[in-house]
């Protein structure tokens, strides 16, 4: 970790001179939501998170009181310009540089923010009014970036929803509903300008909910079943999620865009819900997550895009008790707000060993360097006693 620590500089001016811009790295990422009054402090959260080593976090906004506690964590870090204020960013670019200045030039590089999402779920969303500003926004906040010579740092994106979509089964007919296609093809037309992924929010979880008669719930738990065939792209899916990214691949390419990659940036299974919510329990949940972990572990792409390997941010890192909505929408969280895990799908919460997990944080944040130094030091006057 020192060395990285040493070299990062080099990395920095690598991605500047290569023109190569990368948010995520890995392939398992996790959403810090906070519609919550009860959840761990974010210099918990920082805890909860090395431990667990989960390096990829999103969250909604850009609180200043989470970028502080990321900063020198090494906690890579995509923060979210909310819907709320994507009219004002596409009406001034004054705004814009402004907001990225205060709530991204400041924290850098200590704080290791690694792209902007511009609005969630804009397209295909029930407050029209947005649809046609989100591509201003977009443009308005690269171009703050690009000003501040943080383009080559800060990678822009904003995620979608299903409802972009006018079908998704197969995978191979998927097409962009018409309504949406005027607003997306020049939103995609800028992403492959500079280089940024198709953000998508895939919940085989919903799909199961809204149809439970007719969708294998082993299908979309990742679990053993027959899958589908489908007859156009001449493949097999024996899981779901793999099915919807290439749903989202096959959009992209009926409206042009061949190159683009696909990024789950939302994915997760509720362990409550509403009595109409099928499948909404904590053995599903668990199962759907265990087998995603797993899934991503093995590094590997989707039936019809075998070198694209499979990158998500699971929804979410806590239940959030102040959501509104169906009861759901309040228990997708892998931790409960005390700290504590929902579920065992390998990870340990704050409640055990909370105490030494602190101070491991609080050495690390004095500096790893001079920690080894600490110890080399004790180390070699143990040593000198021992042979005196």
């Amino acid at each position: 970790m020192t060395i990285f620590r040493f070299f990062c500089p080099f990395f920095i001016l690598f991605f500047t001179q290569t023109g190569y811009v990368q948010a995520f790295t890995g392939t398992y990422g996790i959403n810090y939501g906070r519609i919550a009054n009860n959840i761990p402090s974010p210099d918990d959260v920082v805890t909860l998170l090395r431990a667990a080593k989960i390096r990829n976090v999103r969250i909604y906004d850009a609180d200043h009181s989470v970028l502080q506690a990321f900063s020198g964590t090494g906690l890579e870090i995509v923060v979210g310009l909310p819907n709320g204020q994507l009219q004002n960013m596409s009406s001034s670019a004054d705004h814009a540089l402004s907001w990225v200045k205060e709530n991204v030039q400041t924290f850098l590089p200590n704080t290791r923010i690694r792209g902007i999402a511009v609005g969630n779920e804009v397209l295909g969303g029930d407050d029209f009014s947005l649809w046609g500003v989100l591509l201003g926004a977009v443009k308005n906040i690269y171009n703050a970036t690009k000003k501040l010579n943080l383009d080559q740092l800060v990678q822009i994106s904003t995620a979608n929803s299903f409802a972009v979509f006018a079908t998704s089964y197969p995978p191979s007919s998927c097409k962009f509903n018409d309504n949406v296609s005027q607003y997306m093809k020049p939103l995609l037309e800028f992403f492959q300008q500079i280089g940024s992924p198709f953000c998508l929010n895939a919940y085989p979880f919903l799909a199961y909910a809204s149809d439970p008669e007719h969708i294998d719930i082993n299908y979309a738990l990742f679990e053993p079943t027959e899958g589908i065939y489908d007859p156009t792209y001449r493949l097999h899916y024996d899981n779901m999620l793999d099915a919807q990214i290439d749903a989202a691949y096959a959009a992209l390419e009926n409206a042009g865009f061949h190159k683009m990659e696909v990024i789950v940036t939302e994915t997760g299974w509720a362990s409550n819900g509403d009595q109409s919510e099928a499948g909404a329990n904590v053995t599903n949940a668990r199962t759907y997550n265990y087998n995603l972990r797993k899934r991503l572990a093995k590094r590997k792409g989707t039936p019809h895009r075998p070198k694209n390997i499979v990158k998500a941010y699971i929804f979410a890192l806590f239940n959030e008790n102040e959501k509104w909505g169906h009861l759901s929408e309040r228990n997708y969280g892998l931790f409960k707000a005390d700290g504590s895990i929902s579920y065992n799908i390998g990870f340990h919460g704050l409640s055990a060993g909370h105490s030494s997990l602190l101070s491991l944080k609080s050495i690390y944040n004095e500096g790893l360097s001079w920690s080894y130094t600490m110890v080399f030091c004790l180390s070699s006057l143990i040593l000198l006693i021992c042979w005196s």
